[in-house]
């Protein structure tokens, strides 16, 4: 972590919360030599991390929280975490569609930066089961008229998620007639072991069901969901063709799924592309 007293207090919280995760474990003092910050600045960085309930704050500083399997966080809670880094995957991710194309975005804040990135994409078939991605497209459309090329958005319907995200048989039973391109998914956790994991179980079946559908599996998710295993497993890492994360994926971790994902593209400061 670099001492740099104008980082944006976005920036310097994403450090913290890189930090806390990487060690378990921070102290004030270290983190006010480290950002070059106030002792109050810092403070009042972790009390907003608390708030977001992405760390735990204790005497002195501040550790990680450890969440249950079932623990699912909602929209706003995850909206304000690697915000830079979902803008990278977004716009590398953006990259992949071609106009004309039928693709599908599942529910979560990486795959609503990218629905942003799409609307300049004509002839776009856009399948959601996303209230906040498919409100993207409508919100564009509202204000822009129905223009030429505009994509058409099917919303699956079911039951909302924390996350936004609609789940439950009836997206399910829409989701198993149609045939997609390219499918985009934002995950909870990915691991070697548990592969693609959710900590809600009806979501779980409606992720089966747009990997079942989709001729090309595109996961975006940053390098925090590394790692981070869910209650209910819907996908092994063998059925991702190409991963789209951050920069901040550490060298060991994409060489240990080099062998199980097709494609890797890394997005930021230091993009590169790996292919198996």
């Amino acid at each position: 972590m670099s001492e740099n007293q104008n980082l944006l207090a976005e920036q310097r919280r994403a450090l913290i919360l890189d930090e806390v995760r990487r060690r378990g474990g921070v102290r004030v003092n270290e983190l006010t030599r480290k950002l070059g910050v106030s002792d109050m600045t810092v403070r009042r960085d972790l009390d907003a991390l608390a708030r977001q309930g992405v760390l735990e704050k204790v005497h002195g500083g501040a550790v990680p929280v450890v969440e249950a399997s079932t623990h699912e966080p909602g929209f706003e809670a995850k909206s304000g975490l690697e915000l830079s880094a979902k803008e990278d995957i977004a716009r590398s991710a953006a990259e992949l569609v071609t106009p004309g194309s039928a693709i599908a975005l599942s529910g979560g804040t990486t795959t609503f930066a990218l629905a942003h990135r799409l609307l300049d994409v004509p002839d776009l078939t856009v399948v959601t089961n996303s209230v906040r991605v498919a409100d993207v497209f409508h919100a564009a459309q509202r204000s822009g008229g129905q223009a030429q090329g505009a994509a058409t958005v099917v919303l699956t319907g079911g039951v909302r998620t924390p996350s936004d995200s609609l789940v439950g048989p009836v997206a399910d039973q829409a989701i198993g007639t149609l045939h997609f391109d390219l499918l985009f998914l934002g995950v909870h956790g990915l691991s070697v072991e548990a592969g693609l994991s959710t900590p809600n179980l009806a979501e779980a079946e409606t992720n089966r069901r747009l990997v079942q559908s989709a001729r090309r599996v595109v996961v975006v998710a940053d390098h925090t969901k590394w790692g981070t295993v869910g209650l209910s497993s819907f996908a092994r890492l063998e059925q991702v063709d190409t991963w789209v994360t951050d920069a901040g994926l550490p060298g060991e971790v994409r060489e240990e799924i080099a062998d199980r994902v097709q494609q890797l593209v890394v997005a930021g400061k230091d993009t590169e592309a790996a292919q198996s």
